[in-house]
């Protein structure tokens, strides 16, 4: 069974970093295309960043050169560096796996529930 669980959300100040996490169980991470998407109050998913089973990273342009996606093969684990958030990446943010290595412009086929980011002063 494939699971995904986010951590490492929280209330922090504009300018503040946070790390998510995702942990994931019931397949490996490294060979499949892995993804955070985001989801504003009121407001639509949102792609955030991917990175394929080769390992090339994406990264919508609102968060390019703040937001750094990596994983841990060893761990099996997903993770966001987030740094000089700003108000406006208020919103829920979810793990998701695509269905193969590279399939990462469909929409994912697993989503985790979400870890909630908080910016504000």
């Amino acid at each position: 069974e494939v699971q995904l669980v986010e951590s490492g959300g929280g209330l922090v100040q504009p300018g503040g970093s946070l790390r998510l996490s995702c942990a994931a169980s019931g397949f490996t991470v490294s060979r499949y295309a892995m993804g955070w998407v985001r989801q504003a109050p009121g407001k639509g998913l949102e792609r955030v960043s991917t990175i394929s089973g080769g390992g090339t990273t994406i990264y919508a342009d609102s968060v390019k050169g703040r937001f750094t996606i990596s994983r841990d093969n060893v761990k099996n684990t997903l993770f966001l560096q987030m740094n000089n958030l700003q108000p406006e990446d208020t919103a829920v943010y979810s793990c998701a796996k695509y269905r193969t290595a590279y399939d990462y412009f469909s929409d994912p086929e697993y989503r985790g529930k979400g870890t909630l980011v908080t910016v504000s002063s």
